[in-house]
């Protein structure tokens, strides 16, 4: 199932750059008949809209599980014991070595 949705990532995104390579190819074409471009034909613009909404759908499958906005949801389930130990601030390397013999 993971592969799958990086295919339709991968799908999306080649589809999207094909309507941007479309779009650009248009606007030279009109450069060249000497038009004035009024807008993008429609089926470009289709292509455009289901490529980005194939890639978005994509990009969502590939990230996986959302966690909660609230922060108060992830902490009900930690203990008061848990909630002081802080990792990130411990300190191994620090002159105390110098008072053991």
């Amino acid at each position: 199932s993971s592969s799958m949705n990086k295919y339709i990532f991968i799908l999306g995104m080649v589809l999207l750059f094909h309507a941007a390579y479309s779009a650009a190819q248009h606007r030279s074409y009109l450069r060249l008949t000497e038009q004035e471009f009024t807008s993008l034909p429609a089926d470009i613009v289709l292509q455009t809209i289901f490529s980005l909404l194939l890639t978005v759908f994509g990009v969502t499958m590939i990230a996986g599980e959302f966690k909660e906005i609230r922060s108060n949801i992830d902490l009900q389930k930690k203990t008061w014991k848990n909630l002081n130990n802080r990792p990130s601030f411990y300190t191994f390397n620090h002159r105390g070595h110098i008072f053991n013999p």
